[in-house]
C-alpha cells in the first residue's frame, strides 16, 4: 500500500517539498505519495486530522502553522520542545509525534555541503523570530566560540538568549553594540530582505574566510547575500540546501532512511 505524506501550509502552492520527496522516494525505492495541503488559517488541526484519518502517515508543516503543529503534537522531540515549533508530524499509533528538523538541516548544509565547520567559530545570528528559535539549539550544540543574536527589537533577542544560554554560550546584542566585532559565520534568519530592508551591519563584520548564509532561498535571498559580499563575505549561499537537508531529516524521522541530498540540491539549482 502506498504511504501518504503531505506538506501543510497557507500558502503552499510554491512548496518544493513534493519534488524533493519524490526524488527521495526514487532513490530509496519507497512507495509513497506526497502532496500539498492548503489549510485554512484557522483550520490547521482539522486539516491534519482529516488527512490522518484517510491514511496519512505524516506531514511537513510550513508557515504559518509551526506553532499550531507544536500544540497538536502529543509527543515532542527535545529540539521541537525548545524551538516551540514543529515542522514534522509523524503519526505513530495513537501518538502524534512532533519534531523540528530545521536546525539539523541548517547544520548539515553548512558543515557537509559547504564544508564549513562551526565548532570554534564566531557566529552572528540575525533575527529573533521563529526561524532563529528553530536553529539555536543545534547551533549551540556545535560549540561555536561565540554565538550572538542581533535583532532590531533587542528584548526579543535577549529573551531568546536567556532561554538558550542554559545549553551553551549564547548572548544577545543590539546592532549598535556589535562595534568592530568580526564573525566567521553570519546567518540571516529574518525575512526583512523580502521587504527590501537590510540589517544595519558595519563594515568589517565579516572576518577573513567568512560565510554569509541566508535561510531563504532563490531570489528572496539575493538582497542580503549581495550586501554581504559588498561587506567582505568570502563565501555566501542561500538556504536551498537547508530546505533539502531538513526534508531529508523528516524523511529519516518517518522512514528510518537518510536519502542522498547532493543530487537533489543540484537538480533544484538547475531548475531554478
Amino acid at each position: 500500500m502506498t504511504d501518504r505524506y503531505a506538506v501543510v501550509g497557507n500558502p503552499v502552492a510554491h512548496s518544493l517539498s513534493p519534488q524533493i520527496h519524490a526524488a527521495f522516494a526514487r532513490q530509496t525505492g519507497a512507495d509513497l505519495e506526497y502532496t500539498r495541503l492548503l489549510a485554512p488559517l484557522n483550520g490547521f488541526a482539522d486539516c491534519v486530522k482529516t488527512f490522518r484519518a484517510k491514511g496519512g502517515r505524516g506531514v511537513n508543516v510550513t508557515l504559518p502553522f509551526k506553532l499550531d503543529a507544536w500544540q497538536l503534537a502529543t509527543r515532542r522531540s527535545e529540539r521541537a520542545e525548545q524551538a516551540q515549533a514543529v515542522n514534522t508530524l509523524h503519526f505513530d499509533g495513537a501518538q502524534i509525534a512532533g519534531d523540528n528538523t530545521d536546525g539539523a538541516g541548517l547544520i548539515r548544509d553548512i558543515e557537509m555541503n559547504r564544508g564549513f565547520a562551526i565548532a570554534g567559530k564566531r557566529v552572528l545570528l540575525l533575527g529573533a523570530g521563529g526561524a532563529a528559535r528553530g536553529v539555536l539549539l543545534p547551533l549551540i550544540e556545535r560549540q561555536p566560540a561565540a554565538l550572538i543574536i542581533a535583532n532590531r527589537t533587542f528584548d526579543k533577542a535577549h529573551e531568546l538568549a536567556a532561554h538558550f544560554s542554559r545549553w551553551g554560550n549564547c548572548t544577545a546584542q543590539q546592532y549598535t553594540e556589535l562595534g568592530a566585532a568580526a564573525f566567521d559565520l553570519v546567518i540571516n534568519a529574518t525575512s526583512a530582505s523580502v521587504a527590501g530592508v537590510l540589517p544595519p551591519l558595519h563594515a568589517g563584520v565579516f572576518a577573513p574566510g567568512s560565510l554569509a548564509y541566508d535561510m531563504m532561498y532563490g531570489e528572496k535571498a539575493n538582497l542580503f547575500l549581495n550586501f554581504a559580499r559588498d561587506l567582505g563575505a568570502a563565501q555566501s549561499t542561500d538556504g536551498l540546501g537547508m530546505l533539502v537537508e531538513q526534508a531529508a531529516e523528516s524523511f529519516f524521522v518517518w522512514r528510518g532512511l537518510r536519502p542522498q541530498t547532493a543530487p537533489v540540491i543540484a537538480l533544484l539549482r538547475e531548475q531554478a
